[in-house]
């Protein structure tokens, strides 16, 4: 039986249950179990801190598990990512007071507070950066200035207007680019991972394309097709007309207006869209 560790609470908890739901697996209906079996897949859900399931994974008690970018790299454990889940993203800076730092090089000697010891170490390390001290806090790093406890921050950037209001502003390149990731053990292979990580895909692409079925001259399908190429090729069936074809193809579902538009300029007819609820691709 597979065991999976999924977020029990926070901002990867509920979109990561969903996503495992559009997967075909079974999910608790109540935030108190800890553990949840879905017989149906032979499969075994365990529900745990996001922090932590990168240590269980990594020390090979769990099979795979769903967390963030940047908690895996802060455990500094054996597991790598296995599949980028496409949520949960956040951006990681450095922070300090406003017209203090202006480079990486500046923290050179500094005290840096973070939530991610681990990962802001590491990144300094790689860089030939030497820090002070990294000290560790487990949440309100933007006061740690102004307490005197460190002279910059690292930590998730989204608006800026937290670290406004405390009088900061960020410097240097991002630390990190994170999002949610199915991660597991370097080497393990199992064929319920094989299948969990092509669910996950077909779920990551029905949510990013559309079905689209359209009616056009025969003479003018290589330039629908331009259009709306598919992830192969687009299928073209005939009608009953002989001077007409029908065709259908997945585009990006960003993307559906606009091409919905130019088709219709080029003298497509009949133009509809639907919506993929599950695909494997």
């Amino acid at each position: 039986m597979l065991r999976v560790a999924v977020p029990n609470k926070g901002s990867l908890s509920e979109a990561a249950s969903s996503m495992l739901a559009e997967a075909g697996y079974r999910q608790r209906r109540e935030g108190r179990e800890l553990v949840m079996v879905d017989p149906d897949n032979d499969i075994e859900f365990f529900f745990l801190r996001p922090r932590d399931i990168a240590v269980y994974v990594g020390h090979g008690t769990l099979d795979v598990g769903i967390t963030g970018r940047d908690l895996l790299l802060d455990a500094e454990v054996e597991a790598e990512e296995l599949l980028a889940l496409g949520f949960a993203a956040s951006t990681f800076r450095f922070a300090g007071p406003v017209g203090t730092f202006s480079s990486l090089a500046d923290l050179e000697g500094k005290r840096i507070a973070t939530s991610y010891d681990g990962l802001v170490r590491r990144y300094l390390g790689e860089r030939g950066i030497a820090a002070a001290h990294v000290v560790r806090l487990d949440g309100a790093v933007e006061s740690s200035v102004r307490l005197g406890v460190a002279d910059a921050i690292a930590d998730v950037v989204e608006t800026g207007n937290t670290l406004k209001a405390a009088g900061m502003e960020v410097f240097g390149e991002p630390l990190l680019q994170s999002e949610a990731v199915l991660i597991g053990r370097p080497g393990r292979s199992l064929p319920a991972i094989d299948v969990l990580i092509r669910r996950l895909q077909g779920v990551l692409v029905a949510r990013q394309y559309v079905l689209m079925d359209y009616d056009i001259r025969k003479d003018l399908v290589e330039k629908a097709a331009a259009l709306t190429p598919g992830l192969e090729s687009p299928t073209v069936s005939p009608l009953r007309d002989s001077e007409w074809v029908a065709v259908r193809s997945m585009v990006p579902k960003r993307e559906t207006n606009r091409i919905m538009d130019e088709l219709y300029d080029l003298g497509a007819r009949a133009i509809l869209v639907s919506s993929i609820h599950a695909c494997r691709i």
